[in-house]
């Protein structure tokens, strides 16, 4: 499955999947952002039971601020559309594959 952008228009759609979904705030000048998104671009095609968003905070400041982001990247694990965990900083894909899995 392929990573989805995520949009103010788009959002609720997503947050509301029947899979889990896995929220990256990220931005384009961010290098930690630039290290973990071909990372998430793996998981993505090796796994159809999570949903991956990518959410840039430049595009989208009202989704970071309702989700409290203040620093980048931050990754939000949704389930039922409630936020379950949150990871901050780059970390390698082991690291977020066992975040995933909770």
């Amino acid at each position: 499955m392929a990573i989805i952008h995520v949009t103010n228009e788009n959002f609720d759609e997503i947050k509301n999947s029947a899979k889990p979904v896995l929220l990256d705030f990220f931005a384009t000048w961010c290098g930690p952002c630039r290290m973990v998104g071909p990372i998430l671009e793996e998981i993505a095609e090796e796994r159809d039971d999570v949903v991956i968003g990518k959410i840039d905070v430049d595009e989208c400041p009202e989704l970071a601020k309702a989700y409290g982001v203040s620093s980048i990247p931050t990754l939000v694990l949704l389930k039922d559309g409630e936020e379950i965990d949150r990871a901050l900083g780059a970390r390698p894909k082991d690291s977020i594959l066992d975040f995933i899995e909770g």
